[in-house]
């Protein structure tokens, strides 16, 4: 996705894409970081974020995903939190229109690049605490990250001592950061927790004028890229996703269960 300041406008492009796929059969929709609001002014931001439309925005979708017959990842939306901050969160939506399970951003992405570019997330984001997988899905059992979580290894350690099948890394990569380490650390993280990587990305120049890397990948669990959507332009894709490759890599190389813990000096 591209996704711009209007939250409508964004909702349209997912409802326009769940209903390609179910046309298409397919059995899950995955989508970026950030993808009903990307907008760096916080100020033009708290307006729909504060009110009460992302809970409207929450219950669309899950009409969504009940008339497509379609599971429905949401990559992350900004909430508000009983603490006053936000929350940056990912939503998985079943068909049943039950209450989607949610996962909140553990770690902040706070840097100050050599190119100028400077992020201060933790300013308005209230850190996540809880990991978080989703039981019984079309892609076995999913660990649930988002963007920057992809750089802290132990997060993706505890998901792969869980046995997850597939681990999700919506995101919303700047472009240097993103031509430096995007690719590399998806195959890294899918080799360690052996599980297959779906890593849905925004991608291009936003309204609010920040530009992302794109590139959305599935990676397998043995590291092999099965699907890159490149940088230049926003869609939809397919993958078709064997489980059994999972069983077979962790066979091969049984290294999960051959973790042990390192002591400490």
């Amino acid at each position: 996705m591209t996704s711009g300041v209007d939250p409508e406008a964004n909702f349209a492009v997912i409802e326009d894409a769940a209903m390609q796929c179910a046309k298409r059969g397919a059995l899950v929709l995955f989508t970026p970081e950030m993808s009903l609001l990307l907008d760096r002014d916080r100020a033009r931001a708290r307006q729909w974020i504060e009110s009460d439309r992302p809970a409207q925005m929450i219950e669309r979708l899950s009409m969504v995903a009940a008339k497509q017959h379609l599971d429905i990842v949401i990559g992350s939306m900004p909430v508000a939190t009983a603490g006053g901050k936000w929350a940056n969160r990912a939503h998985y939506f079943h068909p049943d229109l039950g209450p989607p399970v949610t996962y909140d951003k553990i770690h902040m992405f706070d840097v100050q690049l050599a190119n100028g570019e400077a992020w201060r997330e933790s300013a308005a984001y209230e850190p996540g605490r809880e990991v978080v997988t989703v039981e019984n899905t079309p892609v076995g059992r999913l660990g649930l990250t988002i963007c920057y979580d992809l750089r802290f290894p132990a997060l993706f350690g505890e998901l792969g001592n869980r046995r997850c099948s597939a681990i999700t890394v919506p995101a919303a990569f700047t472009k240097p950061t993103g031509a430096a380490h995007w690719h590399v650390m998806l195959r890294a993280r899918a080799i360690e927790a052996q599980a297959f990587v779906i890593a849905a990305a925004q991608v291009g120049l936003h309204e609010d004028g920040r530009e992302t890397y794109g590139h959305s990948l599935v990676v397998d669990p043995w590291g092999e890229v099965l699907l890159d959507m490149g940088g230049d332009a926003s869609g939809l894709a397919f993958c078709d996703i064997d489980l059994a490759r999972v069983i077979d890599v962790r066979a091969q190389v049984p290294a999960l269960a051959n973790r042990r813990d390192i002591p400490k000096s």
